[in-house]
């Protein structure tokens, strides 16, 4: 008589319910038959957040290389080309690069977003934090293109901005979520310390603002034609910006030496280090391109740091608790035994 061989590493053949399971829910096909290790998730959590900080600076160096009008038009590059042409120069191709950046940062997105809703046991939350960076780059996205056909009015590519902050800031919380659990979050440091981190939140919050307002008023329009300036002095703003810089600054070093005071964890002192050191190589950038003329380098070196000081700040205040993994209640003897007879 015949015996069957093994079986064993023999992919299953897809039937025909398989198939309409997977054009339905295809995010449910998937998590059904991948696990991912816990390391994979966060991995791909960070190459989101790598992303949206990369397009962030690509973006600028579109407006510091005079490109923002590369592709004169949107959704495609031209009014009879999807993608750029020859005769267009360094300038379209730089312009339409960022463009293509953004299926690459909607990859890594989508790669975050099938992990979180593969990761067993499943994690609602964090599979929500996936899918609000998936419409945040949409909206960015349509907002980008609105950017082009409107000539590169500054208050709405200060807007385009502002919504990549938006978009780090939920990048951060879910790449941090992934190394936590999902236990109620338990404080480390007393209420008067929460309250100086949110206050310092919001003065980071007002400095990015204030820095998007010296873009605006500034030399660098994102193309070489004349573009739509803010009607302010771009100095003075210049010297607000300045002023909030430090003020961030000071209250990142009172911070550490309340932590420092209280005998803090080590965490929130870290994470307040690693805000303070930050915050000194972003004003060394600042004065120096200040006082340079704003040199095209220096001021994407600025747009980088920009982003830096942003998720630093974020860490500073995740770090003020703890959330560990949600206990999982196993049956003991009688309940197994209850179980086994059902």
């Amino acid at each position: 008589m015949h015996k069957p061989g093994p079986t064993i590493g023999r992919v299953p053949n897809l039937t025909r319910a398989d198939a309409v399971a997977a054009v339905r829910n295809p995010l449910a096909f998937i998590a059904a038959r991948w696990t991912p290790d816990p390391k994979t998730v966060q991995r791909a959590a960070l190459a989101a957040l790598v992303m949206s900080v990369v397009i962030v600076v690509t973006g600028g160096a579109v407006r510091l290389t005079g490109s923002g009008l590369g592709c004169p038009t949107w959704p495609k590059c031209t009014e009879d080309s999807i993608n750029n042409t020859a005769e267009m120069g360094i300038h379209g191709y730089i312009e339409f690069g960022n463009r293509m950046l953004t299926y690459v940062l909607c990859a890594a997105v989508g790669w975050a977003i099938i992990a979180a809703r593969s990761e067993k046991p499943y994690r609602r939350g964090l599979t929500r934090l996936g899918w609000a960076q998936f419409w945040v780059v949409m909206g960015n996205a349509v907002l980008g293109g609105i950017v082009v056909l409107v000539g590169l009015n500054p208050y709405t590519v200060a807007a385009h901005f502002l919504l990549s902050t938006v978009l780090i800031a939920v990048a951060t919380v879910m790449w941090q979520r992934t190394r936590e659990g999902d236990a109620a979050p338990r404080p480390l440091v007393g209420k008067a310390v929460q309250q100086l981190v949110r206050v310092l939140l919001v003065v980071t919050v007002l400095l990015i603002a204030v820095g998007t307002v010296v873009t605006g008023a500034g030399p660098h329009a994102g193309d070489s034609s004349e573009v739509e300036r803010m009607p302010l002095d771009w100095e003075n703003v210049s010297k607000l910006h300045a002023v909030l810089a430090w003020i961030v600054v000071t209250l990142t070093f009172a911070l550490w030496f309340v932590l420092k005071a209280v005998d803090a964890p080590r965490g929130p002192l870290s994470r307040t280090r690693d805000l303070f050191l930050v915050l000194l190589a972003q004003g060394a950038i600042g004065y120096v391109q200040y006082f340079t003329d704003l040199p095209e380098v220096l001021v994407g070196a600025h747009m980088f740091g920009s982003c830096l000081v942003w998720i630093a700040t974020l860490r500073v205040l995740l770090s003020l608790r703890e959330r560990p993994s949600a206990e999982i209640e196993v049956p003991g003897p009688a309940a197994e035994s209850t179980l086994t007879r059902a």
